[in-house]
């Protein structure tokens, strides 16, 4: 079963193992070095598991979990203790076992391996969100960092401080301009004219405008910073979160204390690492909650032989028996159109079968159901085979009724998203010009040259620096193990055995615990012979 070492365990570091009996062990003892890679081989059956999973991986997890307090140990499954006599030398012990990879269509490898995480933070704390309207640089500033950056203009400047009130929105403005005008202010600035507020001031309620009220203007010089800072602090309240810097004889800068683009409106939310979590509802593709695809109903899986007829069951997902109400719709569709229920699907002109798949539109039509004697006709729209499954889908409570429906539905990626999982503000944040998921699509290794080459600033390098360890370690891991060909978005569902089995075993070895027992079964098992070596 296995070759054991000599002595009694005292003359080198060994995991002692005696009077070991689970299954079908037969009071094995056997002494295993510490801090070596021990192979334990043998015939099927032989016992393997037995000792090493069943009886050295349940003992040092079933220690660690008792160490812990009462309140910690409910939250955890603990192992029965094993059949043996004595077990010494033991670690913390960390099992990766064959199992068949997640199934979870939300995780992926960077998810599984827990690079994802280190990505999301990173992109949080030094990513720089762009307008995902118009692509320009978007910055959050404090009051004080606008103060320093109008000051930079240089003494002597004269200058303007305007508190944008509306921009490009229409409106007659009349209750804005009232407030202004009792709150003291005297002038403003409509779509680019200076207008006093003392004037009658009409605009065209239809026509789109921009407001600015100005708060203050002064000469920069020394001394005046006090002055700046309260006028800066003005417009910012006035402007919720704008202000616009108007220099004499140039054009206006508008700086914003929040991530806002000034010309497209658009606001951002928090830069925090959940906007770049697909799990998380903040950062999650609104339509199609971060799956990266949409379920549809597909014409192909709706009527899968197009050699068949109607009256002989084309339209799969709909019961077609003759005395059927269904049938009964559908040959009435089939009368109004001037087509035949019994010519093969395929044969059927174009406009027939758009008409059977998604109805007539607002064109009516007379149905009879029953028979002429017994049944009832009425004239109403035919509301079409994939409408009407669409609205059973959504309106059923039913579980098993949606997973019948759902044979009849393919997945095509995400109109709004692209398939990238991510809301548009997460797909606009970007270092080095690529966003979260350009990166996550790079296969491993060209991941990893991305990262190693990242030009930061010193600012950057400080914030960075260690998260930037933590991914290179990750990604170095995969490499070691032969990965670097997958890319941190593939879906964990179409990874292999020895694909999935490698990677648990980089993410364990890539949380860098010492004195650990590792224990791994058949750890090269979907290794190509090129990779064995590894």
């Amino acid at each position: 079963m296995a070759h054991t070492v000599p002595g009694d365990g005292h003359g080198e570091r060994c995991i002692v193992v005696r009077g070991a009996r689970e299954h079908n062990l037969k009071n094995i003892d056997v002494d295993i070095p510490r801090d070596r890679l021990v192979v334990v081989t043998g015939l099927s059956g032989s016992g393997k598991s037995s000792l090493v999973f069943d009886t050295v991986y349940a003992e040092g997890q079933r220690r660690y979990v008792e160490s812990l307090s009462a309140y910690a140990r409910q939250f955890l499954a603990q192992m029965e203790k094993p059949d043996v006599d004595f077990i010494g030398g033991l670690s913390p012990a960390i099992s990766i076992e064959q199992k068949s990879t997640s199934h979870n269509p939300r995780s992926t490898v960077g998810t599984v391996t827990e690079i994802w995480d280190y990505l999301r933070l990173l992109f949080a704390r030094i990513g720089v969100p762009h307008c995902y309207r118009c692509g320009k640089p978007i910055e959050q500033q404090t009051s004080s960092q606008i103060v320093d950056r109008v000051l930079a203009l240089g003494d002597g400047t004269r200058i303007s401080v305007l508190a944008p009130i509306a921009r490009g929105k229409k409106g007659e403005y009349r209750r804005e301009l009232e407030r202004l005008r009792k709150e003291g202010f005297a002038r403003v600035q409509i779509d680019g004219e200076q207008r006093e507020l003392s004037e009658e001031i009409a605009l065209d309620k239809k026509k789109k405008h921009d407001l600015d009220v100005y708060v203050d203007r002064l000469v920069l010089k020394e001394g005046v910073r006090p002055r700046l800072a309260d006028a800066v602090e003005l417009a910012l309240k006035l402007g919720e979160g704008l202000v616009s810097i108007a220099p004499q004889g140039k054009p206006a800068i508008t700086m914003s204390e929040r991530f806002a683009c000034v010309d497209c409106d658009v606001s951002y939310p928090e830069i925090s690492p959940r906007l770049f979590s697909f799990n998380n509802p903040h950062g999650a593709c609104p339509a199609c909650t971060g799956l990266g695809h949409t379920l549809y109903f597909d014409p192909d899986l709706i009527v899968p032989d197009p050699e068949r007829s109607i009256a002989d069951g084309a339209v799969r997902a709909w019961p077609t028996d003759p005395g059927s109400m269904t049938f009964q719709i559908l040959a009435a569709v089939a009368k109004h159109y001037g087509f035949s229920v019994d010519a093969r699907w395929g044969r059927l002109p174009e406009s027939a079968r758009h008409v059977i798949l998604h109805g007539s539109g607002d064109e009516a039509i007379r149905f009879l159901v029953g028979g002429e004697n017994m049944g009832h006709s009425f004239t109403r729209p035919f509301e079409g085979v994939i409408p009407n499954l669409e609205r059973r889908y959504r309106e059923t409570t039913s579980e098993m009724m949606r997973e019948e429906l759902e044979r009849y539905m393919g997945q095509r990626p995400c109109e709004a998203c692209h398939g990238q999982r991510l809301r548009p503000e997460a797909l606009q944040v970007k270092i080095a010009g690529r966003n979260i998921n350009d990166v996550a699509a790079l296969p491993i290794k060209s991941a990893a040259g991305f990262f190693k080459a990242l030009e930061l600033t010193e600012r950057e390098r400080t914030i960075a620096t260690r998260i930037l360890k933590e991914i290179d370690e990750r990604l170095g891991f995969l490499i070691a193990v032969g990965l670097d060909y997958l890319s941190l978005d593939r879906s964990a569902g179409t990874l292999s055995g020895g694909e999935a089995q490698r990677i648990r075993l980089a993410t364990q070895i890539g949380s860098a615990l010492v004195g650990v027992l590792y224990v791994l079964d058949e750890p090269s098992i979907g290794l190509h012979q090129r990779d064995n070596a590894r």
